[in-house]
């Protein structure tokens, strides 16, 4: 991600940003597919350094069978960049928060 100009992340809003990403990717996926025909959904959000900061956002995703015509890769594509784009308004957040 480019230089935001965000101050240093503290601990918790490391473990905040986590959960922005994860709770976006999974509300992205659920939203697209019935919760009883996802068989698996995990989603990995990992944040290294502080400033910069690296986020890394993988999305594994298993289907029912029943859902055979159903393109994953871009379910898992979509998800992943609705992940990165609710990391982006979050850490532009903590900018505007930081010149107040």
């Amino acid at each position: 991600m480019e230089d935001l100009g965000i101050p240093e992340l503290t601990s918790e809003q490391v473990e905040e940003l986590c959960a922005v990403a994860e709770k976006a990717a999974r509300e992205y996926v659920t939203a697209r597919v019935p919760s009883k025909r996802i068989e698996t959904l995990n989603i990995s959000v990992e944040v290294e350094g502080t400033k910069p900061v690296t986020v890394t956002i993988d999305v594994d995703v298993t289907l029912s069978p029943l859902m055979k015509n159903f393109d994953v890769e871009d379910l898992v594509e979509g998800a992943v960049k609705e992940a990165f784009d609710s990391v982006d308004e979050y850490l532009r957040a903590l900018k505007c928060h930081s010149q107040e």
